[in-house]
């Protein structure tokens, strides 16, 4: 799915209430606090250790308080674009103390919303999906309304879909809707802050775009005009532009790591002023990726872009 975030349904500490010490919780009610099927909790421990803590064999799986810390932690990092193996890492090597709170915090997922969306999602009810939308994002801007409903939406359909096989047409149906409505805006700018437009991209094969369309709708709340060169844009594609537009800003998408060809950012024109290169998508190799910036969310990307063109 092309998202910034691979999404985890992480609830605020106002719908989420943090076992006490001494509770511990089944698979069923952390994958429930995660927003992931309890196969894939299963799935975690097996492959990457991160299982209940005081587990034996032959017993129910319990969770502990630092266990569900832990693995809301690996949840986080995996928003951000972060693998699951890293993630896992990354939890399990995690220095003091971890606590939910504080891994949240600013992080709201509003459930009603996210659950009457889905819901209108599974009986393909197009029109209360698009009213609902367009109401949220009138309300609360691309990048709050992206973070706190849309990716959490994306993510409880793309994962029925890989729990059950079946669904897609839901997924097809809400990525069609979020550019159609995403789209809306882009196209309502008037007197941009920037002379030449910032450029995106999904480079290589990349198929993927709709984290594109959210940029460019987070952009133009911003009055900064882009344009979107479309998925698979080759490299000579990417070059022409470059040349002819000299655009303040080039961002770069990739979801997968076979189309993170880095290629598309050191083999561009030479051109005065260089634009700034932003890389976005779990694709990238960020330790490989040198002289660019990285980003890992909507938000970032926005203020790298943002920096580029001035404001």
């Amino acid at each position: 799915m092309g998202v910034f975030q691979v999404v985890g349904l992480l609830t605020s500490r106002h719908h989420m209430t943090m076992a006490s010490t001494e509770e511990l919780l089944t698979v069923a009610a952390v994958a429930r606090r995660l927003g992931v099927a309890p196969a894939t909790l299963r799935t975690w421990d097996r492959r990457y250790g991160l299982g209940p803590s005081s587990h034996e064999s032959g017993e129910h799986r319990r969770y502990c308080p630092a266990d569900l810390a832990r693995l809301t932690l690996m949840r986080r990092l995996i928003t951000t674009g972060v693998s699951p193996s890293d993630a896992a890492e990354q939890a399990k090597k995690h220095k003091g103390k971890i606590t939910v709170e504080d891994i949240i915090d600013d992080f709201v997922v509003r459930e009603d919303l996210v659950n009457a969306l889905h819901k209108a999602a599974k009986t393909l009810d197009k029109n209360f999906i698009e009213a609902a939308l367009r109401k949220d994002l009138a309300e609360n801007g691309v990048v709050k309304s992206w973070s706190e409903a849309i990716v959490p939406l994306l993510f409880l359909v793309g994962n029925e879909w890989e729990a059950s096989g079946q669904g897609v047409e839901i997924e097809h149906l809400l990525t069609e809707i979020l550019k159609r409505i995403l789209r809306e805006s882009v196209d309502d700018i008037s007197k941009p802050v920037n002379a030449h437009p910032v450029l995106l991209a999904s480079v290589g094969e990349e198929m993927h775009s709709l984290a594109l369309h959210a940029l460019a709708a987070a952009l133009a709340e911003r009055k900064i005009e882009s344009f979107f060169l479309g998925a698979r844009t080759p490299l000579e594609a990417l070059c022409g532009m470059i040349s002819r537009s000299a655009p303040p800003a080039v961002f770069l998408w990739a979801q997968l790591p076979q189309n993170a060809d880095p290629k598309f950012f050191t083999d561009i024109p030479a051109i005065r002023p260089m634009p700034r290169i932003v890389l976005g998508g779990p694709g990238w190799d960020g330790d490989a990726c040198k002289d660019v910036a990285v980003v890992h969310d909507l938000s970032q990307a926005c203020a790298e872009i943002e920096r580029a063109v001035g404001l």
